[in-house]
């Protein structure tokens, strides 16, 4: 193991364009890639991907964006900014999130943390061909492989062979995949995504992007649980120790660590939900990030231990509401990473007035 590789996880949001322009990008960035956040936001995403990967990086980001997905993910190559590193194979998810693609970036290496990246994620794409290895399919899944033609085998020994790697007479050459061009696409689901701090128990909202489900004025700086139904309060809290717990790398240190999906009940008012709380410790991510204490690895190991193999799920929403005032059920995808943990919200049902 090279520990002078990072092992860290940023979270990254693009436009629908064509280019995928960066909007938003988390600082552990620079330790992934060398980039300043201030030097990629407004530039094309796309200009980064590896030449052979281009055409097929911008028909993804395409189909993506058309079929209103969720929790994907695939691996290709980014341009580091020290030329001397050069491309970086790595992990990219992505959700779209009504009129932008909300996801992260990390490193791609092989082992458990990327088979449970993989096993957690909706949809796997690889496009760099040395990637295959990081390729996982589910049961029941459809083959990849389209049907073999019949192979055209010669019974001649005399037929004269190909030499010196050059192409056989009549043996059309493979023409380059075409770069898909298209004009600015139309908004998809209603969903929301925030950006939860990891290093506090009260997990305080540190950005939202857009108010379909929240005011982003309201959010902005409260604890996530505020926005939580009392009755859901203790399960929620559960679910995001588990995703903070998947989201340590081998060194104890935050990154990313799969999705988790869960159901339930959605304040868009919010509440005071720190008058039963012990108060928060005071925490330093660089302080993390340079070596966690015996405390946080005891702790993250006991619960992924405990959780690891967990998938999120409740049934919370069963029966009649008992929190006063505006409430929302709603379907949420949660991901632990470096800087923060991501939450996908999308809602299943209308207001309900209490």
């Amino acid at each position: 193991m090279d520990f002078n590789t990072p092992r860290v996880s940023c979270i990254a949001i693009v436009d629908f364009s064509e280019d995928a322009r960066w909007l938003f990008v988390t600082e552990s960035v620079t330790e992934l890639l060398g980039y300043e956040p201030r030097d990629v936001i407004g530039q094309p995403a796309l200009e980064m991907v590896h030449p052979d990967e281009f055409p097929a990086v911008r028909k993804l980001h395409y189909d993506t964006i058309r079929q209103d997905k969720a929790a994907v993910i695939a691996y290709l190559r980014i341009k580091h900014k020290d030329p001397f590193k050069g491309y970086i194979l790595c992990a990219v998810s992505r959700t779209v999130v009504h009129n932008v693609l909300v996801g992260s970036i990390s490193l791609a290496i092989p082992g458990p943390k990327a088979f449970q990246n993989a096993s957690t994620a909706q949809e796997v794409v690889v496009l760099t061909p040395s990637a295959k290895d990081f390729e996982f399919r589910r049961w029941g899944d459809p083959s990849p492989m389209p049907p073999s033609p019949i192979p055209n085998i010669s019974i001649f020994d005399d037929e004269p062979e190909d030499e010196g790697g050059k192409q056989n007479p009549g043996v059309p050459t493979p023409a380059p995949q075409p770069i898909l061009s298209y004009k600015p696409l139309p908004s998809q689901s209603f969903r929301s995504a925030l950006i939860l701090d990891r290093f506090s128990i009260h997990c305080p909202i540190q950005y939202c992007s857009n108010d379909h489900l929240l005011s982003t004025t309201t959010v902005m700086g409260r604890s996530f649980f505020d926005f939580v139904a009392p009755r859901c309060d203790a399960i929620v809290r559960s679910w995001i120790d588990v995703i903070k717990a998947w989201g340590v790398n081998e060194r104890g240190q935050p990154s990313e660590g799969g999705f988790g999906y869960g159901k339930f009940i959605l304040l868009p008012k919010g509440r005071d939900s720190r008058n039963d709380r012990i108060p928060d410790a005071p925490s330093s991510r660089r302080r993390e990030m340079a070596g966690p204490t015996k405390s946080h690895a005891a702790r993250s190991q006991a619960l992924a231990g405990s959780s690891m193999r967990s998938r999120l799920y409740s049934s919370v929403v069963s029966g009649g509401v008992t929190s006063p005032g505006e409430e929302v059920v709603v379907d949420a995808i949660f991901s632990g990473h470096s800087d923060g943990v991501l939450v996908i919200l999308r809602a299943t049902s209308p207001r309900i007035h209490t």
